[in-house]
């Protein structure tokens, strides 16, 4: 079996399963938002149970629309925090403590290797980086897991994907996972576990990794999940204070698909309108102004993001046509930012910084884009109007290239900027 069979065989209390197979398996956590979870709360009051099946094992991050942008963003936290009050939820992050929810909760230790997770986002397969099983659900599916512990799925095929050689400067995880949709299309992994593994993977940090597992949704698969190793072991110690169980794929595990790519040599990617599959090196998009850059996000929030687009702006200044947003992806990574001096050097260069929140990613708030504007971000979907105005333009990248971007006003490959430094 590959590791995505044997984790969910394991919560199945099966032997073995085959994709296909449909299974009755606990989890081991639940999550919602903001967005999400008034929907399944409101499914759960109609089950008719009077407490939630673990109350340490639920996990309710208002992060979208935070802080509260109007009266309909707040009623709706309410109802969240009224829940957690009243089943005696953990876990629940109100403003201050509150993060964007797949930074966070690795962060927190609340998820570790082997695990079983589910979420009410679609973005919940980011949890795949520390080699558990973790997907996103709909609001009724969050509801019955809140009462019961346990989830439906259908077991998914697997496709292995296998990456060479070693990286050139300000290429990352971001470039990999953009790469890949770019070679497989929105719909080329469609309710697959997409497996990541190889050299360029074993050398490759936590938090690419997390920028890899999260956009495995942006190829339409069911998961993303990395083999177990040091880095992963590493990261969890101290964090992850439960038990786990370490699994791998099996040398003659069967797979949909088999991908082999030497990346020594790939350029910075970028995603151009309107879908995350058109994707070209960053040399090639041509002269395309920009009136926006946003580096934050579940993809690209996280403190080595930040350091990247620290290295570019330091001594830089924000073009003058332009608008820079910087969004810390928890109260941790923004603490620890402004201890290496990063927030300074942002704010130095001319952009906002702004407190932990999916904000404009999903053109909730905090950077919504009117007709005709271009933004070039570090989030992970530039459809139609996501960011705003349905003819504003999304341009999707990494930090590295999003900084050099917003320093030229367009966008850019770093070296442009670090050359005429």
């Amino acid at each position: 079996m590959t590791i995505s069979e044997k984790i969910l065989a394991a919560h199945a209390g099966k032997k073995e399963v085959r994709p296909g197979d449909l299974i009755q398996a606990r989890i081991d956590l639940a999550l919602g938002n903001d967005i999400t979870a008034p929907v399944a709360i409101k499914e759960f009051a109609r089950i008719g149970v009077d407490r939630v099946f673990d109350p340490e094992a639920i996990a309710l991050v208002p992060d979208h629309f935070t802080p509260n942008k109007d009266i309909n963003s707040a009623e709706q936290v309410k109802i969240l925090r009224e829940f957690a009050r009243q089943y005696g939820i953990k876990h629940y992050f109100e403003v201050g403590r509150m993060g964007v929810e797949h930074c966070l909760l690795p962060e927190q230790g609340l998820v570790g290797p082997g695990d079983l997770v589910i979420g009410a986002d679609s973005h919940t397969c980011t949890y795949g980086a520390l080699g558990a099983f973790s997907t996103g659900v709909g609001s009724t599916d969050l509801a019955a897991a809140m009462a019961s512990g346990e989830v439906w799925l259908k077991v998914p095929p697997s496709i292995k994907f296998i990456y060479y050689g070693k990286l050139q400067p300000f290429v990352g995880g971001k470039d990999l996972i953009l790469y890949t949709i770019g070679q497989i299309g929105v719909d080329g992994a469609l309710y697959a576990a997409m497996e990541f593994t190889g050299e360029t993977i074993a050398a490759l940090g936590m938090d690419d990794r997390f920028t890899m597992a999260n956009m495995a949704i942006e190829a339409g698969a069911k998961n993303g999940i990395f083999a177990v190793d040091e880095r992963t072991i590493e990261y969890v110690t101290g964090r992850y204070k439960k038990p786990y169980t370490i699994y791998s794929s099996d040398p003659d595990a069967e797979y949909r698909q088999t991908y082999q790519w030497d990346v020594s040599t790939l350029e910075p990617q970028v995603a151009l309108p309107h879908l995350p599959e058109n994707v070209r090196p960053v040399r090639t998009v041509g002269n395309i102004e920009l009136q926006q850059v946003v580096i934050g996000s579940c993809t690209n929030g996280r403190l080595s993001d930040l350091r990247i687009a620290a290295q570019i702006l330091k001594g830089q200044k924000v073009h003058r046509n332009l608008r820079l947003i910087i969004i810390p992806g928890t109260p941790e990574i923004y603490r620890q930012a402004v201890r290496e001096g990063l927030i300074e050097i942002f704010i130095d260069a001319g952009a906002a910084v702004s407190t932990p929140t999916c904000g404009p990613c999903l053109g909730g708030h905090m950077g919504i884009l009117a007709r005709g504007e271009r933004a070039l971000a570090t989030t992970n979907r530039n459809f139609i109007g996501r960011m705003g105005h349905p003819e504003s333009e999304v341009y999707l990248a990494g930090p590295a290239v999003a900084a050099a971007s917003a320093v030229k006003g367009r966008i850019a490959h770093p070296e442009e900027v670090l050359q005429s430094a």
